[in-house]
């Protein structure tokens, strides 16, 4: 058996990294395909480097998210490879574009299922069109599988776990050797989604930083990096501003913070399993589980300082997302 995994942002990297081994443990034999979505080395290569994903055979280098641009490169290594599956992950316009470009070949989703029901997030709009064209869609918990049943998606969907818990295993224990240079206590920031990086909003949430006691440790996306510089953003003293950080200095950087500021999708979810409080600064969340056991806080600007005073973690959280052996369901659901 053949697989065409079709990869291009920092979270599909990490994703990709345990199913990988999986992949070939079970003699699976996996082309990859980097889009080139995310392109700064900061955000692309440190993640094959570090966390040993095989080479790209097929390194796009378009460096730009656009999914049409991405369609047509994907599509002729498509028809080159002819794989028995064409495997995406996730939300992105990387994930649309492989869905799109593999023709006859079935897709398989990998954390299919899920919705924050804001169709004005592309990433919403990525996820329903990538589910309804996928022959096979792996679902991190009951309630993806739910919402794919009422939609009546075609593909068969499998119940799997999630891929970023099987990564948080294996890694975590190799990342809680790395020393943290950032004094304590502070919050572990990242804020990257278009919503949060339009300039007024932006603004807002600067503002929100000084109102605020804490001490925030902030690795700036660049995305971000560029709106903060093009228009004048300026983030309050109690803010340190760092490079982009790899996947095992993230794990560690997180694992050491007092509560994490974020509007990521994947580091609520690794919050959560480290222990950590989250509060996310957007309007909705497709991680509805780690809201309503009160890990994390859905917050506007204006009620970020108050929700990270009150943010605490559960006493007795439940097991979220799987047991972390995901990657390892994933292969054999691909031969069934």
């Amino acid at each position: 058996m053949r697989v065409l995994s079709v990869v291009g942002n920092r979270p599909q990297f990490i994703k990709s990294a345990p199913l990988s081994v999986a992949l070939r443990e079970a003699g699976i034999d996996e082309v990859v395909l980097h889009s080139g979505q995310h392109w700064d080395p900061a955000m692309s290569q440190v993640f094959f480097d570090e966390l040993s994903i095989p080479e790209p055979k097929y390194r796009l280098d378009l460096r730009t998210a656009e999914t049409e641009a991405m369609t047509g490169p994907i599509r002729e290594a498509v028809e080159a490879e002819q794989p028995d599956w064409v495997l995406v992950y996730g939300d992105t316009n990387t994930t649309a574009a492989g869905a799109r470009a593999a023709g006859e070949v079935p897709v398989a989703h990998v954390e299919a299922g899920l919705r924050s029901f804001d169709l004005s997030m592309p990433e919403e709009r990525n996820r329903i069109e990538v589910d309804k064209v996928s022959a096979l869609l792996f679902t991190p918990d009951e309630l993806s599988a739910d919402q794919l049943a009422k939609e009546s998606v075609p593909g068969r969907v499998a119940v799997v776990g999630d891929v970023m818990a099987d990564a948080t295993r294996v890694f975590l224990p190799i990342a809680r050797r790395r020393e943290v240079p950032y004094e304590k206590p502070y919050v572990a920031v990242t804020i990257h989604r278009q919503a949060n990086t339009e300039p007024d909003r932006l603004r807002a949430i600067a503002a929100a930083f000084g109102e605020s006691e804490k001490r925030f440790v902030f690795p700036v996306h660049p995305r971000t990096r560029h709106v903060l510089d093009e228009d004048a953003v300026d983030l309050p003293a109690n803010v340190e501003q760092v490079d982009p950080l790899g996947y095992l200095e993230m794990l560690a950087f997180v694992a050491g913070a007092e509560a994490v500021l974020t509007d990521s999708g994947g580091l609520q979810k690794e919050a959560y399993w480290l222990r950590v409080p989250c509060v996310t600064v957007r309007p909705n969340t497709e991680w509805v589980a780690t809201v309503e056991v009160g890990a994390n806080t859905l917050v506007e600007p204006d009620g970020l300082a108050a929700a990270l005073e009150a943010a605490r973690f559960p006493a007795d959280p439940p097991e979220l997302y799987g047991d972390a052996h995901a990657a390892e369901r994933i292969a054999a659901e691909l031969y069934s």
